[in-house]
């Protein structure tokens, strides 16, 4: 039976998205998930987000990494997801939805979209890298040169190594451009590889530079592989609140899979 799919991308960060307000899919169906997010066999995507009704909220958002797995938050497709409740009706510049973290409150200004992100009071700070949640648990560490990283090699190192071992960790390289804007690259666990951006990274990564002085900002720019994102924030005490992530979610094209 085919079934309609919508590709959405953040900063080249891209997702598979369906519509499951009528609960079409099967949501235990490990398989079909990694299936659909196959860059050869299947559609191809970082990871795949059902749309869900919500008796309390606009929606829901169900995600799941490339491997077919329910995974923790994902920042830029929580914001492609907003954009795609605005093309279905769902919503017009202002969205509230639940996703495994938890409530989200979204706003879309001139094709941006802006997500809350949850509040951060747990920072682990260690001589070469911090660590924090931001949705999803994530290792910061800066290097210089990271262009020449081997993404591969050194992420997965770090994201099975100690202390995270099997639940593992996104591992995120940063290089201070100025005080305002630095370059990050990622690593995300799921995937088990590098994407083109991340965002509950890069909000790991603007917070992670202010507490530890290499910034006095509270509007970073973080330049991916896949565009620009900005992280905003307002710190209270030991802790981050009012934590957006903004920028582009793009719809790239719709169609039609058998599965």
């Amino acid at each position: 039976m085919k079934h309609t799919f919508f590709k959405y991308q953040g900063t080249g960060n891209d997702f598979v998205i369906i519509d499951n307000r009528e609960d079409i899919f099967n949501k235990l169906d490990t398989k079909l998930v990694a299936h659909l997010c196959d860059r050869r066999f299947g559609i191809g995507a970082d990871g795949l987000i059902l749309l869900e009704d919500h008796d309390e909220v606009d929606f829901k958002m169900v995600y799941y990494n490339s491997n077919g797995n329910i995974s923790t938050m994902c920042g830029n497709g929580g914001r492609c997801l907003v954009a795609f409740a605005k093309k279905m009706g769902i919503i017009d510049n202002k969205a509230t939805f639940l996703a495994i973290d938890g409530l989200h409150h979204a706003e879309i200004v001139d094709n941006i979209v802006k997500l809350q992100m949850q509040d951060v009071s747990k920072i682990e700070i260690f001589n070469e890298h911090v660590f924090l949640d931001t949705g999803s648990p994530h290792h910061v560490e800066m290097r210089h040169d990271i262009d020449a990283i081997d993404i591969k090699k050194e992420g997965t190192s770090i994201r099975y190594g100690e202390p995270y071992n099997d639940e593992g960790a996104n591992v995120n390289f940063v290089e201070k451009i100025n005080d305002s804007i630095f370059s990050v690259r990622t690593y995300e666990r799921g995937v088990e590889g590098e994407t083109f951006s991340c965002g509950t990274g890069v909000t790991a990564v603007g917070i992670a530079m202010n507490v530890t002085g290499k910034t006095n900002k509270n509007l970073i720019t973080l330049k991916t592989k896949g565009g620009n994102l900005k992280v905003s924030f307002r710190p209270d005490g030991k802790s981050f609140k009012d934590v957006w992530l903004i920028g582009p979610a793009i719809l790239v094209y719709k169609g039609d899979i058998e599965w």
